[in-house]
């Protein structure tokens, strides 16, 4: 299982890395524009608003899966064994928490600027275009949070590692 949901989160931080890419394009196709007489694109801001929040949300699954958040580790590299089995599921229990609390708020923002119409000053698009495609790696990012808490509850009921590190070592 854990092969697969690692994959999931994979696919989707190739995803936010393609639209980051995109918005890094826009940007320079902007400035450049502006340095000629094309002038620079309009909404670029807009675009790039939107394409940064998407491809934030779709690199959070990435980093939760492979426990890529900073941490302070002066405070935890004298446990050992079960008490840093209890604290890294409790952490991953609380970052779980925060990704679906912070997936359901987006959800509700989305539904207040779809039922509002709001669109953006320049282009004109709907808001909740950006909403939605936020949501997409917020949910991905709380489904994902979800399963390593589980997984790092299991790890500390059998005392046994579930989850792997990047190459394919069990923590």
């Amino acid at each position: 299982m854990h092969r697969i949901v690692h994959g999931f989160a994979r696919v989707m931080a190739m995803l936010g890395g393609l639209v980051l890419s995109a918005t890094i394009l826009v940007t320079v196709a902007s400035i450049l524009g502006g340095q000629t007489a094309l002038g620079p694109i309009p909404g670029e801001e807009e675009l790039v608003q939107a394409g940064m929040a998407f491809a934030i949300f779709a690199f959070l699954p990435l980093c939760q899966i492979t426990a890529g958040h900073a941490t302070v580790d002066i405070f935890t590299n004298w446990l050992t064994g079960r008490a840093f089995r209890l604290l890294r599921a409790a952490t991953e229990a609380l970052f779980a928490a925060v990704l679906v609390v912070i997936a359901v708020q987006l959800e509700e923002g989305m539904q207040a600027r779809l039922r509002s119409g709001q669109t953006t000053f320049l282009l004109q698009f709907p808001v909740w275009w950006s909403y939605a495609a936020s949501l997409v790696g917020a949910v991905a990012a709380a489904a994902v949070g979800v399963w390593t808490a589980a997984a790092r509850a299991w790890e500390l009921w059998t005392n046994h590692d579930l989850i792997e590190t990047g190459d394919g070592a069990a923590e």
